[in-house]
C-alpha cells in the first residue's frame, strides 16, 4: 500500500515538476526582502533590528555568532536564542516541511490527501516549536544493564494546545502524539468576507489560565492577521503573556506578522512559509487557497 508521501506525489504529477540538488548540511545564510521593508528572512540571528520589524529566522546549525548572541546554556541546546524582547519568526528550512507546503499548495491535492497533509505538516512545525520549550524532571532509573541518569517531560505541566477551527484542527492533529502531556482548548472564529473581521462562534478556554502556562496557537493561514491577534487577545486577558506563547502556522504573510510584532513583543511563530502579499479578499498569495474548505471538503 503506497504511503501517504507516494500518495501525495502522485496527486502532484499534474504539475511540472522538476528535480532540486540535494540540500547542503548547513545552508549558507541569505536574505530576501518583501515588499513590506519591515519583513526579512535570515539563516543566522543577525543583529536586532528596529522594535518595529520582526526577526525571522530559520532554524539550521548555529553559527558562533548565532551561540555568542544567544542565552548562555544556547551551545548545548538548553534554551532558545532570546529574542530581546523582540517577535522572532521561525521558518524550518527542513525537506519534509517544504514537500507538505508543496503538496498543499497544489489545487489538484484531494481533500483526504490535504488534511493529511496539513496534519504531517503540523508534526514537524510543532516538533520545532517545543524545541527547548518543554518542562522536564530528571531521576535514575534501572535499566536492564546498569542505573542511568534519565529526563523525562514533565507531566505535571501540560502544554496547552489552542487550534483555532476550523482548519486549526488539521494543522494541530498530531500534537497529543509529539507531547506527552497536553489540554486541549478550541477556539473559533470566523472572518467576515466583507469586512475581513473576525467574530468569535466558540470560546472552550478557562476564564483563568494559570501563571506560567505554555500555550501553543495552532492556525495554518496567518494572512490579514484579524484571527491570530484577536485569538491572542483572549489568552491576554485570562493572564498569558506573549513570552508564553508560541504560534505554529502552515504559511505567513506580513501583514499579519507586523500586527503580531507591532502588539505582542517576546512572541514566537513557527511557520511552514512566508508569501509575499494578501490580496483584496484576505486570501494569502500564491498561498494554498482556503485550509478549512480543502481539509474538510466543505
Amino acid at each position: 500500500m503506497p504511503s501517504l508521501a507516494t500518495a501525495a506525489a502522485a496527486a502532484a504529477m499534474g504539475a511540472p515538476l522538476r528535480r532540486g540538488p540535494c540540500a547542503p548540511r548547513c545552508q549558507p545564510a541569505h536574505t530576501r526582502s518583501f515588499p513590506s521593508p519591515a519583513v526579512a528572512i535570515s539563516t543566522r540571528l543577525a543583529a536586532p533590528a528596529p522594535s518595529s520589524a520582526p526577526l525571522l529566522v530559520h532554524r539550521t546549525r548555529p553559527s558562533l555568532a548565532a551561540v555568542r548572541a544567544a542565552s548562555p546554556d544556547a551551545a548545548t541546546g538548553a534554551r532558545s536564542p532570546s529574542s530581546g524582547g523582540q517577535m522572532l519568526v521561525f521558518v524550518p528550512p527542513h525537506p519534509l516541511i517544504k514537500h507538505w507546503v508543496s503538496v498543499l499548495r497544489n489545487e489538484q491535492t484531494p481533500c483526504a490527501i490535504f488534511k493529511s497533509a496539513m496534519a504531517e505538516l503540523g508534526r514537524f512545525l510543532i516538533y520545532e516549536a517545543s524545541r527547548d520549550w518543554l518542562p522536564t524532571i530528571t531521576g535514575e532509573i534501572q535499566t536492564p544493564v546498569a542505573v542511568s541518569s534519565v529526563e523525562f517531560i514533565d507531566p505535571r505541566q501540560p502544554i496547552m494546545v489552542v487550534p483555532i477551527l476550523r482548519a486549526g484542527l488539521a494543522l494541530a492533529e498530531n500534537a497529543s502524539s509529539i507531547l506527552p502531556a497536553t489540554k486541549t482548548y478550541h477556539l473559533g472564529l470566523r472572518r467576515d468576507e466583507k469586512t475581513l473581521q473576525p467574530s468569535i462562534y466558540l470560546n472552550n478556554l478557562p476564564d483563568k489560565i494559570a501563571e506560567g502556562t505554555r500555550v501553543l496557537v495552532v492556525d495554518p493561514m496567518l494572512a490579514t492577521g484579524g484571527t491570530i491577534v484577536a485569538a491572542i487577545d483572549l489568552l491576554v486577558d485570562r493572564g498569558v503573556t506573549s513570552k508564553q506563547i508560541k504560534v505554529v502556522s502552515a504559511v505567513a504573510a506580513p501583514p499579519a506578522l507586523q500586527k503580531l510584532n507591532n502588539k505582542f513583543p517576546g512572541l514566537h511563530v513557527y511557520t511552514g512559509i512566508i508569501d509575499s502579499e494578501v490580496d483584496e479578499r484576505g486570501f494569502i498569495v500564491p498561498g494554498l487557497g482556503d485550509a478549512g474548505d480543502r481539509s474538510f471538503a466543505t
